[in-house]
């Protein structure tokens, strides 16, 4: 069997962003210069991407053997991760991969609709020419400081912010080119007047504007972009912006000083290899491999295909840190299978959103590794810690799947044989050894989670480069572009979400939160439940990672003080984010879910409410019963 490609079947086409005669054209009919830019982005990329991969490869053999670490991997690390994030993400919104809410705009008329359009447009490019803009001071003071080991001027870690602001005001502005022009020009106007108001009177109405207003007002600013479908990073640092900007208190350089820094946690470093991971396995026959094992062993269960969906996306959960290439590995494999058998695509479609919100505590997860980077938890602790509570949901999914097909007539595949179960075990033992590599390399400590995701990564090209031999140069070149894009995308929205979650900071917004949340009781479970419902809430709204990187270190120091055991803690943040993330109508994931099975939002949205129901439950147990979360990593000595 032939697996699709990945950029085909969901790991980049969250549905169409754009009617085509709505919004921007598509990049085969853009003038020359645009495609150039694309080439000059993407080859920048590649070089980055797999030059930090073969020096981190390279470094641990050379550790292990010599005993010689390459002590200036680390800030070689740091230049490539400022290039993946900040150019990567240009390209990621190029692409149109940037993660958005757009439900209520597509309900508008049309005249509406590109109105919308164009505003969304306008505000990228302002943020891009602002944050451009504030980038300068930044690279002045940046000249004089180096690194101490390379001696590289720090100016060059600001670099790829600039460029990622040029692409991106210049790919805004050719998206409004390619607009229905009168509509561009109207709100244009419109926009470019309350601006200039804005700028020419703030002298008068700056003094009048107390903090608690500036940040009611970025607040407000965040939502209500956010919801006309201005992509989340771009509402992140507008709302930054605004803040700064009505404040007048702090140079705008903060907003660059604080992208950067959002970025150069040298763990983050594995969010680009645990995708490429996910991409080699998709494109690689890996995933396949994996699914047909899975069928072999629960197949026969009642609603045999989907109990397949929720045990195939726990095991691939293991291989991949990125849950829409765990979506798209398991979705496009099952897709047709499902069909054939006659399974509701739409039940299909809630099955495996559910089964991608359970995988966010499997590790390697990019969940953890963002709360492990803006907490004091660690990265081995919250890998080994996620393991049960994400088996408790697994189980009562496939229990829900039981119950709901337990009337209904469906195809039920017979029982394995022996031969059969020997047959696809021996297909499948290579790819587990994936997942041996990962928590082997962590929980003895052989190297750090970063290091060991750089080994997947060859391993996996090994395993479908050269021993299944379905995955040729080309395509993985192809794959490590898709992946240098969901990188910067995601690590773009890190970086945002960092500068967002200062400008909370620095208006005593946690403070206030701390006041309310502890103000009425101390209970434990109280607590734990206001937890819960805010990082649904938020997850869903700021598409999942941006909720725990500004909440989490509010949250934490309460549940501490409250005498929450912060492990434990930790992982119910994450399923609460997760659940968040897949839930219509306006959790991203779930839109990428929807692609990946070719479904109807409306359709999969009614469909997914009695697997919502279930997500909650589940996460109430593993909320209520700390042993599920705590046990392993007391087994281990790895702090609980």
């Amino acid at each position: 069997m032939e697996l699709p490609r990945a950029s085909e079947e969901g790991l980049q086409d969250v549905p169409p962003k754009y009617p085509d005669n709505l919004g921007p054209c598509r990049l085969s009919a853009l003038p020359s210069r645009t495609i150039v830019i694309d080439r000059v982005l993407k080859s920048i990329l590649t070089l980055a991407l797999l030059g930090e991969l073969a020096v981190l490869f390279f470094n641990i053999l050379s550790r292990w053997l010599f005993n010689r670490p390459w002590l200036w991997s680390l800030e070689a690390a740091g230049l490539a991760l400022s290039v993946i994030a900040f150019l990567g993400g240009a390209l990621a919104y190029r692409r149109g991969e940037h993660a958005f809410v757009r439900m209520l705009v597509e309900a508008l008329p049309l005249g509406w609709r590109r109105a919308c359009y164009t505003l969304v447009e306008l505000i990228v490019l302002t943020v891009a020419i602002a944050g451009a803009v504030s980038v300068l001071p930044f690279l002045a003071s940046g000249w004089e400081e180096f690194t101490p080991i390379l001696g590289m001027r720090l100016m060059w870690l600001g670099l790829p912010l600039i460029a990622g602001m040029i692409v991106l005001a210049a790919t805004a502005v050719e998206r409004l080119v390619a607009q229905h022009r009168p509509t561009v020009v109207r709100v244009a106007s419109i926009f470019l007047a309350v601006l200039l108001l804005l700028t020419t009177t703030q002298r008068r109405w700056a003094p009048w504007v107390t903090s608690e207003a500036a940040l009611a007002g970025a607040l407000g600013l965040f939502f209500s972009t956010v919801l006309i479908g201005v992509p989340v990073a771009f509402a992140l640092l507008l709302g930054t912006l605004a803040y700064l900007y009505a404040t007048d208190t702090i140079p705008l350089v903060a907003l660059p000083h604080n992208m950067v820094n959002g970025t150069g946690n040298f763990v983050l470093l594995a969010i680009p290899f645990f995708i490429l991971v996910g991409i080699v396995m998709t494109k690689g026959g890996i995933s396949l491999r994996l699914v047909r094992l899975v069928q072999t062993l629960v197949g026969h269960f009642r609603g045999g295909l989907l109990q397949v969906m929720v045990v195939s996306m726990y095991i691939v959960s293991g291989l991949s840190g990125s849950k829409a290439a765990d979506v798209a590995a398991v979705g496009s494999v099952m897709r047709d299978m499902l069909r054939r058998e006659g399974y509701p695509l739409e039940q299909a479609t809630a099955v495996l959103a559910a089964s991608a919100a359970m995988g966010e505590t499997v590790p390697p997860s990019i969940a953890m590794l963002v709360l492990g980077s803006v907490t004091t938890l660690s990265i081995g602790a919250l890998f080994i810690a996620g393991l049960i509570p994400a088996a408790v949901v697994a189980i009562c999914l496939m229990v829900l799947i039981y119950v709901q097909t337990f009337r209904r007539t469906v195809h039920r595949s017979p029982r394995a044989t022996l031969p059969e179960l020997a047959r696809a075990g021996l297909h499948g033992i290579l790819p587990l050894l994936m997942p041996l590599i990962l928590f082997g390399g962590i929980l003895l400590g052989v190297a750090a989670p970063t290091e060991v995701s750089s080994f997947a990564v060859v391993y996996g090209l090994v395993l479908a480069g050269l021993i299944y031999r379905e995955l040729g140069w080309r395509e993985f070149l192809r794959g490590a572009i898709d992946c240098a894009a969901t990188s910067g995308m995601i690590l773009f929205i890190l970086a945002s979400a960092t500068s967002f979650a200062w400008m909370l900071t620095i208006a005593h917004l946690p403070q206030r939160l701390v006041a309310v949340l502890t103000s009425g009781s101390q209970s434990h479970w109280m607590f734990m439940l206001s937890s819960i419902a805010i990082l649904i809430l938020a997850g869903s709204i700021l598409e999942g990672l941006p909720a725990l990187v500004i909440l989490a270190p509010i949250l934490m120091p309460i549940a501490f003080q409250i005498g929450v055991n912060q492990l434990h803690y930790g992982i119910v943040l994450v399923i609460a984010m997760g659940i968040g993330a897949f839930i219509p109508p306006v959790g991203v994931g779930f839109y990428t879910t929807c692609a990946v099975c070719e479904t109807t939002i409306e359709e999969s949205a009614r469909a997914m409410i009695p697997f919502f129901v279930v997500l909650c439950l589940s996460l109430m147990a593993v909320a209520l019963v700390p042993w599920f979360t705590l046990f392993l990593p007391m087994t281990f000595h790895m702090g609980g």
